[in-house]
């Protein structure tokens, strides 16, 4: 149990002024893990405290003395079956006022836990691989990246969305505070910018896997990458700033309390400290791999590492560890065993030509330089630090062959049209051929027994196999841990370059109110107008339940578009008849079957539709596109009977029939084609086998729908809006919350540019009925940031049933 000392929580974990100044160095090494520290967080509660996440499948909340700078393991979270790669925390919540600790994994999940119990309160399923990076948003949502190539979106224990796009595994993301943006980095060497579900742009420039991601403001934020680079973006898309100083991969980056300097860490066996846009600082360390770096509200730096330790370092003197301890910690660094290999490409240095070590009498030129000395028979690495002017041993360079001045030994193996320092034989011993595993000293372990599994198509189970058999065979080949260190476990993630695999009405029609468009979309004329108006929504009230608060939503029928003149329709029709190409024409027994299938389906005469009906209508859809209005518009009127919405939108036909349909959206086509082209969408729903089709395709047509918005024509505008608001009708189910979720995104990317009234308010209806009664979605709708939108919608006065309808959907959102 978390603090079962008696002392009070305000005595024993007093906030410390915060420090910006000065040079970092060791406060104190938390031990505690028996394999590599994976990640590690600033935990929201005790202030100061840290989490850490390690391969030994345990995360530890690890608090500060009261007495002294060091800390104490305060909680052990327990129940992943494989390794933790990521974690993050949720901020304070009324249920959980100290907030909660999330960490993923390699057994595909994620678990979240209090701080009152070693088990995880709840557990989220969904990914595919890998769960390797995780960040906190507003309202309890929380973003994860995995090696399945996606990211997901959360809210308490259920999946609002699932982001697709990248073309490998997602190893970053960040929530940026304001206006709903996700961001992912991929090892497609891509960053993706997100806004409700939806793609709005891809960041490139990086030359490899892109490793972390943190955000610096609103409109700014920060890239690490596997080519050793760090970039500084903006969310227009602009790369303002590109920082080199490691020499390996760089994993991991976070901002320092001031908002602007920010620190690194890598496989380059380093933390750096970057201020002003300079490396100021470069602390190395005895473990290779340097996997997450987390910054304290005090400035300190808490780092995890592939030896097991957690440490923390401080640029606040009065919490420096005591001088025995760093002499330690500086003498374990300056015992390191160096590959040659890695030695040599510190800084492009020649290891045939190494000067002895009179040599470090010369100053260095930039912080965290290296130099290689000889010193008798051994090579020795040294870092140059600005600070303290001097150059400091970080370790013994080892395997390589000395006597010949100190060349790395091995040769390249060529395999596949690729140079490996190994290719290995796997004889699986059921009598099957010999395989090849090709491994390079750089790659991780674990990925390339997880890319030879998954290319040979082998179970998984084989990993951890697989993964020590290249270890034993390349022993010696990786940094040792200095003497009386714990002993190195080689991690998992991380170490390779993972890649895996039309004019419109002059309003919307009142109370039994015709309406027409001014004139024909195509030629001008003023025969045949495309009927405009849905049912209103005041001819058709919103509400089939007794609403005590407003008049406006839930909406639970769906709003269908009806009006229609059929001669004007059919007029058109035999005018156009002529002018499309001959095995599209229709003759006379063609022309009157649209005749009579409008009569039937406009209730102006008795009977049913025919087979040779709806075949002749299917024929007509397939005209050129400057001339299908009228068809549309015949499907529009159509849909609404059972038969025909049977016949096109059954579980069979129905995907075709819709991908049909989208092709009148695209941006060239005309405006009545758009518009005719959603309303059928909106007319689908009149029965149930169509609101069956809409609803598993929701997807789909949210998104094809959404592709709409440059449109600025206003019916254009208000069946999209309708389209939304009869999805907001028919999912009803808050177990649905996926589909309520699409619909969020949706509301969200439109209803702040909405200037259409009409589509303004059925926007608003919509978001009204996702909302009530769920709690989940009012999250969600909060963290999209919609309370700010809808608070400006409710100063529009020129409608006045948008304003009201507004201020009751904010006081939902703001209760």
């Amino acid at each position: 149990m978390l603090f079962a000392c008696g002392l009070p929580y305000k005595t024993i974990f007093g906030k410390m002024a915060a420090s910006n100044t000065g040079v970092y160095k060791l406060r104190c090494s938390l031990i505690g893990h028996s394999m590599d520290v994976r990640a590690v967080a600033a935990a929201v509660f005790p202030d100061g405290a840290v989490v850490s996440a390690s391969r030994d499948q345990t995360a530890r909340l690890w608090a500060p003395n009261s007495d002294d700078n060091s800390f104490m393991e305060a909680h052990v979270m327990t129940g992943h079956s494989k390794f933790i790669s990521s974690v993050c925390l949720l901020p304070p919540s009324d249920d959980y006022p100290h907030g909660m600790v999330v960490t993923g994994s390699n057994d595909h999940s994620i678990h979240i836990y209090s701080l009152e119990s070693p088990e995880p309160v709840y557990k989220l399923t969904g990914h595919k691989n890998t769960v390797c990076s995780l960040a906190a948003g507003k309202f309890g949502t929380l973003l994860s990246g995995s090696w399945d190539k996606t990211a997901r979106v959360w809210l308490k224990d259920r999946c609002m969305m699932t982001l697709s796009g990248h073309e490998a595994a997602v190893w970053a993301v960040a929530i940026m505070p304001e206006h709903g943006i996700m961001l992912t980095g991929s090892a497609d060497k891509t960053i993706k910018m997100w806004r409700t579900g939806k793609c709005e742009l891809t960041f490139t420039g990086h030359e490899d896997c892109v490793r972390s991601l943190s955000v610096v403001s609103n409109v700014e934020f920060l890239s690490a990458s596997n080519d050793g680079s760090i970039r500084r973006w903006l969310t227009t898309g602009e790369c303002t700033q590109v920082y080199y100083g490691h020499t390996n991969y760089v994993y991991s980056l976070a901002m320092l309390p001031n908002g602007q300097d920010f620190v690194t860490s890598g496989e380059d066996r380093t933390v750096r400290v970057w201020k002003g846009g300079e490396c100021v600082q470069t602390i190395t360390l005895q473990a290779q791999s340097v996997w997450s770096v987390a910054c304290l509200s005090n400035g300190d730096i808490a780092v995890g590492a592939s030896d097991n330790v957690t440490r923390v370092f401080t640029c606040a003197p009065e919490r420096y560890a005591s001088p025995e301890e760093i002499k330690e910690f500086e003498e374990q660094v300056a015992s390191s065993t160096i590959p040659a290999k890695a030695a040599a490409d510190m800084d492009g240095i020649n290891i045939n030509e190494l000067p002895g070590k009179e040599d470090l009498e010369n100053p260095g030129t930039k912080e965290g330089q290296t130099k290689l000395v000889r010193s008798g028979m051994t090579v020795e690495a040294y870092q140059w630090s600005v600070a303290q002017q001097e150059w400091t041993k970080i370790g013994d360079v080892v395997g390589s062959d000395e006597g010949a001045g100190g060349t790395a030994t091995g040769e390249k193996v060529w395999y596949e049209g690729k140079e490996y320092d190994h290719v290995f034989t796997v004889d699986l011993g059921d009598g099957s051929p010999k395989l090849k595993l090709p491994y390079n000293l750089a790659d991780d372990p674990w990925l390339a027994a997880h890319n030879f599994l998954e290319k040979n198509e082998l179970s998984q189970l084989y990993l951890d196999q697989v993964a020590k058999f290249i270890l034993e065979n390349t022993k010696g080949l990786t940094v040792e841990p200095a003497p009386g260190a714990q002993q190195y476990a080689d991690p998992f993630t991380g170490a390779n370059r993972y890649v895996p695999g039309s004019a419109a009405p002059t309003d919307v029609p009142q109370q039994g109110q015709g309406s027409t468009l001014g004139s024909d979309p195509l030629t001008g004329g003023g025969r045949y107008i495309p009927s405009y108006t849905a049912r209103d929504m005041e001819d058709n009230p919103p509400a089939q339940v007794p609403q005590p608060t407003n008049p406006y939503f839930p909406r639970v029928t769906p709003l269908l578009f009806e009006q229609a003149n059929p001669g004007a329709i059919v007029g058109k029709i035999k005018e156009f008849n002529g002018k499309v190409p001959a095995e599209h024409q229709l003759d006379e027994s063609g022309l009157d079957q649209i005749n009579q299938l409008l009569a039937v389906t406009t209730n102006q005469q008795p009977g049913a539709p025919t087979a040779m009906q709806m075949n002749t209508l299917w024929k007509i859809l397939q005209w050129p596109k400057e001339v299908v209005f009228p068809a549309l518009d015949v499907l529009r009127l159509a849909l609404r009977h059972c038969d025909i919405n049977q016949h096109f939108c059954n579980s069979k036909d129905g995907p075709q029939f819709l991908t049909h349909l989208q092709t009148f959206l695209s941006p060239d086509s005309p405006p009545a084609n758009q518009m005719l082209a959603l309303r059928a969408v909106c007319n689908m729903f009149a029965q149930p086998v169509g609101k069956g089709l809409a609803i598993s395709q929701h997807s789909n047509i949210l998104a094809t729908t959404v592709d709409c918005s440059a449109s600025t024509n206003k019916n254009v505008r208000i069946a999209m809006a309708t389209i939304i608001l009869n999805f907001a009708a028919v999912i009803q189910d808050p177990e649905d919350i996926e589909g309520k979720s699409q619909c969020l995104s949706a509301v969200a990317t439109l209803l702040d540019g909405e200037k259409e009234n009409e589509a303004c308010f059925r926007l608003l209806v919509a978001l009204g009925s996702l909302m009530v009664g769920d709690d989940n979605a009012i999250a969600l709708a909060r963290s999209l940031d919609l309370l700010p939108v809808v608070a400006r919608k409710r100063g529009i006065t020129e409608a006045p049933k948008v304003g009201e309808c507004a201020r009751f959907v904010h006081q939902l959102l703001d209760a």
